[in-house]
């Protein structure tokens, strides 16, 4: 009798497991419902701090806007954003979005077909991904929308037979798990309506006064306020619950100003009142917003206002008032650095014998300042350092450390490894080893090096920097007390600074006259390696071009027009660095016959160049545009050199006697990127066909000579796009 109690026990225990196995199975495989959203749904109406949607096809429009690059405000399209970012194209597709705290300003940008706008302010801001689901996050498979009243509304799309048996499946086993947390009271709530998410308790218990939202694209916006009473509450919430912000409990006070601290720690109680007395509420908790790789081309960035590096002007612009400070946005910079400062950042750090101890010790100060000025994070700068003496080995690279405490932490263990100062070495270094993307390398990310120098180099630098310029890598030198003159016969390379950075108006060098006064430089380094506007070398069509105009000459043009045109050629040459190394510059006129003004070595001076510009005389003549394009490809792009992007630019009136076709397309297989300028009665055909890539406004068509002059940014713009987009030779 007892054997077969065993025995009748042991079954129904099999029994038991068995389908306890066969439910999990079926909840393993319970498939996600993804909802599907508009084009036009904004992120800012839908209430859940991160979601996974689907967009149709045929979202890249003009009229479903876009503002930011990489961040965008919520006011933004959501499936444009994600177009604009280059998680899907205009088939559609499935994206992950991730709501983050609002910022300052957003800055617009042209990336895979979208151009996104500026916009000055705005209250909250997401991110775009692919579609995956992050590990141990729940998504939802409906989402909630806020009305204009800001009221949660569901929104219940169809669902397919099987897509609806295996949410079911879903949401029984998260009901169940939920019961066995909080009991059948729970339980019973649970079946009956969802759990609310932070943001849905947010938007449906938060009083909010009348307040009038505008279009950002006729006015600036002015971000939805709430009264003070229950903004802590918010802030604490979104601290608590919501993406990419840090949880209020992990705030030391080192990290908050002393005014916030006893706001968060009131909001904190109400936030654990209101949810029960701080029980567990079942709501799954969910990771900081991970760094999203970008293509590149599209960097995240904002241009600061102030040119600090000027004389007479402030040394560091915060951009931050006393009464900001109460803002969720100080958060965010600690957890995932400054936004507005997207760079990757290598110091070459002096690790010489003659620099001695106390010296080096000084310097390390100085990077660990540095690394606390700059904000270090995963949406913002990125720095790492490589020691050089003899030799230069790399300390850390640029994923090593995502905040500025670590990275303090690092430096102050760096060992001096003495050895000579051999600058030269360690560009050459840094340039074919540091900026890979197995070491951190962010792609659309600026790449900056910093050279610490005490004295001066041992070895030569000019070679070695012109090929880091040439990879669009920034050269910033700061030099520590600079050769006497008595000492100026030692310097191997005089004027080293002058060969090495790109730029020679003293934005890239600063000098500094004692090791002591060095802490005295931290906040304006900071400001210009943040200022990637003057970050030219990172924009390598800047530098790193051969460029040749093949301009119309013929009697249609007329001599007040053609001295427009010159003009027009002018403009656009001064934008470009130029020198023999850098950009360089020829031009060809063309009638019926063609003749070439000036080569590409001729002139290696931005001053010369412009000079021969202004001293080319009207030809006068029929138009053969063709025979220009060959004559241009063999009599002076044969002569560019192998590492140069070669750029024509042709600027014509009216339609060719000849064929342009077969021409143009023997330059393009020659490597020959060709942009079109049509005025006046110039055929749009024949444009077209001259253009390497028309799609990509390779071509452009003005309607009278005096308003060429608009389209010189334009024409600029396109062209480092075009750069940005391609792989580095």
């Amino acid at each position: 009798m007892k054997a077969t109690v065993i025995a009748t026990f042991f079954g129904v225990f099999l029994m038991c497991t068995y389908a306890a196995k066969e439910a999990t199975k079926k909840t393993k495989k319970a498939k996600l419902y993804v909802p599907q959203i508009d084009c036009d749904v904004k992120a800012g109406k839908i209430i859940n701090p991160e979601f996974i949607a689907k967009c149709p096809p045929g979202c890249q429009d003009v009229k479903h806007r876009v503002y930011g690059t990489d961040i965008y405000a919520s006011f933004s399209s959501v499936c444009n954003a994600a177009i604009h970012s280059g998680i899907i194209d205009n088939t559609g597709g499935k994206v992950l979005v991730q709501k983050v705290a609002g910022h300052s300003g957003y800055h617009g940008s042209f990336s895979n077909g979208v151009r996104s706008l500026s916009l000055p302010r705005w209250r909250e801001s997401f991110l775009v991904s692919e579609g995956k689901p992050r590990k141990g996050v729940t998504y939802p498979s409906t989402l909630e929308y806020a009305s204009s009243k800001s009221t949660a509304v569901k929104s219940e799309p169809k669902k397919p037979e099987q897509d609806l048996k295996a949410t079911k499946s879903a949401d029984t086993a998260h009901a169940s798990e939920k019961a066995s947390e909080q009991g059948d009271t729970v339980r019973k709530e649970y079946q009956t309506s969802p759990v609310p998410t932070p943001a849905t308790q947010m938007a449906t218990t938060t009083p909010t006064p009348t307040t009038t939202t505008t279009d950002p694209s006729t006015t600036t916006p002015k971000p939805t306020t709430t009264p003070a009473t229950t903004r802590t509450t918010t802030v604490a919430a979104a601290a608590k619950t919501r993406p990419g912000l840090h949880r209020v409990r992990d705030i030391g006070s080192s990290s908050i100003h002393p005014a916030y601290s006893s706001v968060v720690a009131a909001a904190s109680r109400q936030v654990q009142a209101a949810q029960g007395g701080g029980q567990n509420t079942g709501i799954q908790r969910q990771e900081p917003a991970a760094t999203f790789r970008r293509a590149a081309g599209s960097p995240a960035h904002l241009a600061m206002e102030t040119d600090i590096w000027k004389p007479g002007l402030s040394i560091f612009d915060t951009g931050f008032s006393s009464q900001d400070e109460l803002n969720p946005k100080p958060l965010e910079s600690v957890s995932q650095g400054n936004p507005n400062c997207k760079v990757d950042l290598s110091f070459l750090m002096d690790g010489s014998w003659s620099i001695g101890k106390r010296r080096f010790q000084l310097q390390k100060q100085f990077l660990s300042n540095v690394a606390q000025a700059l904000g270090i994070g995963s949406t913002g700068p990125l720095m790492g350092i490589v020691q050089y003496g003899d030799d230069p080995s790399t300390e850390f690279n640029l994923k090593t450390y995502a905040n500025s405490k670590d990275l303090r932490n690092a430096i102050e263990k760096i060992p001096q490894k003495g050895g000579l100062s051999n600058v030269g070495k360690a560009l050459s270094f840094v340039n074919k080893n540091f900026f890979l993307d197995a070491n951190g390398n962010r792609g659309g990310a600026p790449n900056v090096v910093v050279v610490m120098v005490d004295g001066w180099p041992t070895d030569r630098v000019e070679e070695a920097s012109r090929l880091a310029r040439e990879s669009g890598i920034n050269i910033f030198f700061v030099t520590i007390e600079a050769a006497a003159e008595s000492e100026k016969q030692n310097v191997i390379e005089p004027n080293f600074v002058d060969k090495a950075v790109c730029r020679t108006n003293g934005f890239y060098s600063i000098n500094v006259p004692s090791w002591f006064s060095l802490h005295k430089v931290v906040q304006p380094l900071v400001k210009r390696v943040c200022d990637t506007d003057r970050l030219v070398c990172s924009k390598t069509c800047l530098n790193s071009a051969d460029i040749g105009f093949v301009i119309d000459g013929s009697s249609s043009v007329g001599t007040s027009n053609f001295r427009t045109v010159l003009q027009f050629v002018a403009n656009i040459s001064k934008e470009f660095e130029i020198s023999d190394t850098d950009t360089r510059i020829g031009a060809v006129q063309y009638t019926y016959e063609q003749r070439l003004e000036f080569s590409f070595d001729k002139y290696s001076t931005k001053q010369d160049v412009l000079s021969a510009i202004k001293r080319i005389s009207y030809w006068s003549g029929g138009t053969s545009t063709g025979a220009a394009i060959s004559y241009a490809s063999e009599q002076l792009f044969s002569r560019s050199k192998p590492n140069k992007r070669k750029i024509m630019i042709l600027i014509t009136d009216g339609r060719s006697y000849d064929d342009v076709r077969v021409p143009a397309m023997a330059a393009h297989q020659n490597g020959i990127i060709s942009y079109s300028i049509g005025v006046a009665w110039a055929a749009q055909d024949e444009l077209e066909a001259i253009a390497t890539n028309p799609d990509k406004e390779h071509s452009f068509f003005v309607d009278e000579f005096d308003n060429l002059y608009r389209y010189v940014n334009q024409l600029i713009q396109n062209i480092c796009t075009e750069f940005n987009s391609q792989p580095r030779n």
